[in-house]
């Protein structure tokens, strides 16, 4: 069963007296445990859907199915606990809060309400977080003593803190050098295969889009484009 299903999803904004589309009838399943890159020029409505589907943004028409719940019915108090519960989000920008140590900024999440996290078990898994992005050694410092690499590394650990089913990460390698990122793409797609994550990303970034396992293109607020790994690009089975 998919993780994740869209049908006929479609976001209008008002900017000021005009209604401007942005994702026009959008459709499409995820997998448990995919690796999916969702790809497009600025303004193809990438961002919109990342949004619907960490439930920020809500469709003006259609479902988002998240877990096989129907999320269009959920209450303001119901989306920000499934949301809590659910998802993880690692953005692009970092959005560290400086005043806490790495290993307070990885544990904030956990602070904020329930979790699939017993608390007795709290410390082992920030411990063994932190050795997975391999910030072991700074887990005492500021996040303005780290460079932009490390500051997305524990970004990566603060966002697989509550395990969630669900990691949503927007343009995550677009504030760092070609290097830095490709270890960050390399880190998450290891923690994609150990803990079968699903990982959804809004990216221009073409190495994320060779090494997924799902590729979703869109152009216009329309999806172009709907293939897995080893299917062509009309969804059929590709021959190899």
């Amino acid at each position: 069963m998919a993780i994740i299903e869209l049908r006929d999803v479609k976001k209008d904004y008002l900017l000021g007296k005009v209604t401007v589309p942005a994702v026009k009838g959008v459709s499409f399943e995820i997998e448990r445990g995919d690796f999916v890159s969702i790809a497009g020029p600025s303004g193809s409505g990438k961002t919109t859907i990342l949004n619907m589907i960490g439930l920020i943004d809500i469709p003006s028409s259609g479902e988002v199915i998240i877990e096989g719940k129907h999320t269009g019915g959920l209450s303001d108090r119901e989306l920000t606990r499934f949301r809590h519960e659910v998802l993880g989000f690692i953005f692009q920008s970092f959005n560290l809060i400086p005043v806490l140590t790495v290993r307070e900024n990885v544990e904030f999440p956990l602070l904020l309400g329930k979790t699939r996290v017993p608390r007795n078990e709290w410390d082992q898994w920030i411990d063994y977080l932190l050795e997975e992005v391999g910030l072991t050694g700074w887990k005492d410092h500021k996040p303005n003593e780290l460079s932009g690499g490390q500051r997305q590394r524990v970004a990566i650990a603060r966002a697989l803190i509550t395990r969630p089913s669900i990691v949503l990460a927007d343009e995550p390698t677009a504030n760092l050098d070609s290097a830095t990122g490709e270890q960050i793409i390399d880190l998450m797609k290891k923690i994609n295969r150990e803990l079968q994550t699903t990982f959804i990303f809004s990216t221009h970034d073409a190495k994320i889009v060779s090494i997924a396992d799902h590729v979703i293109r869109l152009r216009d607020g329309l999806v172009i484009e709907n293939r897995r790994k080893g299917e062509d690009v009309n969804g059929t089975e590709s021959e190899e």
